[in-house]
């Protein structure tokens, strides 16, 4: 079975379990996939309908299943060529003031990956991105970039490296007018502009704000039309300094989960890399997580400190109503290493070969009153709390 076919099958068994929210997510991914304005259309004329008829459910379960089926007949070339796009090789950033140095860092980004970049503030995250970005020269080291389209000015440039930073400057006009001018930009027919602009206004969950200008979005929205606007020039690389800061935490899952798809695109993906201080959610959703302390880089999933972590220790992150003495007391047996409390949270610290599942047994054995607990060993929130 293809992949596509395997796409296919996971969307018509979300609206078969009435899961129709994430099912018609999925479902225009695979719409965008068939770059078939014919397609486009349907799922403007879908998205249109559901406005206008929000409590029809079984209807409109069936008018996607419909275009499920129109899509299942489109060929569609899948993209395999997995080559780094951007190699960072010792690259360093440093201010005369000497106060702050980034690196060296060392960096292969691919399409179809999705890269969290995580760390407190002040160690370098939004300065790495901007290197990459080249809105800031790198003091040292090397950065290349190997783009599949040929980039010969600036412009094609910027088309395919694709910078938002956390404040994103204000627009005129109304949302729908804005997306139009950027494809007017690329010599692009004005009914294909108008199915193009529709079917990303769909996709991000825009139709009802399509009309409104910009100071009458959500910062949430407008962040939503920031990437519309950017998606609609197909770049290769997305970078996005702090997108989750101004959403509530439904809508970072969902903006995190849209990401993730639109980056695995099977014929257009996307490298995508992201800061946040969202550490669960990012990670999430991450390939591969990239931790600055001080500037310097660690390399989460292939670093010494991840191998020695996992190798020797498990590390949980518990929020109980408990006495400090009472868990060490509990936890003993399962060969308790070291208990930390932080004034809010309890860190346990315990030998490799104790089981998260042991952990959680004893906290119901004893009736702990649990708010709230992680196993945190391979996850970047050990470096926070160490």
């Amino acid at each position: 079975m293809s992949t596509l076919e395997k796409r296919l099958q996971k969307v018509y068994r979300f609206f078969e379990n009435k899961d129709t929210v994430l099912g018609y997510r999925k479902l225009m991914d695979c719409a965008l996939d068939t770059q078939n304005l014919e397609i486009y259309n349907q799922i403007i004329e879908v998205t249109d309908w559901k406005s206008k008829h929000p409590d029809n459910e079984t209807e409109f379960i069936t008018k996607c299943l419909k275009v499920l089926e129109d899509i299942s007949k489109i060929p569609i070339e899948v993209y395999n060529n997995f080559k780094p796009i951007v190699t960072a090789t010792n690259i360093t950033k440093s201010y005369g003031s000497n106060i702050f140095s980034l690196g060296p860092i060392n960096l292969s980004i691919k399409k179809g990956n999705v890269y969290g970049l995580v760390g407190e503030n002040g160690n370098g995250k939004t300065t790495l991105l901007r290197v990459l970005a080249k809105e800031l020269k790198h003091t040292s080291g090397n950065l290349n970039y190997d783009f599949d389209s040929k980039v010969n000015t600036d412009f094609e440039l910027r088309s395919k490296l694709v910078y938002i930073p956390q404040r994103t400057q204000k627009w005129y006009g109304s949302l729908k007018d804005n997306l139009k001018f950027v494809l007017s930009n690329y010599g692009i027919s004005p009914e294909e502009n108008e199915t193009r602009v529709l079917m990303m206004i769909c996709r991000l969950g825009l139709w009802d704000y399509k009309h409104l200008k910009w100071s009458e979005l959500s910062s949430g929205y407008k962040m939503r039309f920031e990437l519309a606007r950017t998606l609609l020039r197909q770049p290769e690389l997305l970078l996005l300094d702090e997108p989750l800061a101004n959403l509530d935490v439904l809508a970072q899952q969902v903006i995190l989960e849209d990401l993730k798809s639109i980056c695995n695109s099977l014929n257009h993906p996307i490298a995508l890399i992201l800061s946040s201080q969202q550490l669960y959610e990012v990670e999430k959703v991450s390939d591969k997580v990239i931790y600055l302390k001080n500037g310097k880089y660690t390399d989460n999933n292939n670093s010494e400190t991840e191998e020695t972590a996992v190798k020797n220790q498990l590390i949980i992150e518990i929020d109980c109503h408990c006495e400090r003495e009472k868990l060490q007391q509990i936890f003993n047996p399962l060969q308790l290493e070291k208990l930390v409390f932080n004034g809010g949270i309890y860190v346990a610290y315990f030998d490799a070969n104790t089981q998260f599942h042991q952990v959680l047994e004893v906290l119901g054995n004893h009736q702990i009153d649990v708010t709230y607990t992680r196993n945190i060993t391979k996850s970047t929130r050990r470096f926070f709390v160490s």
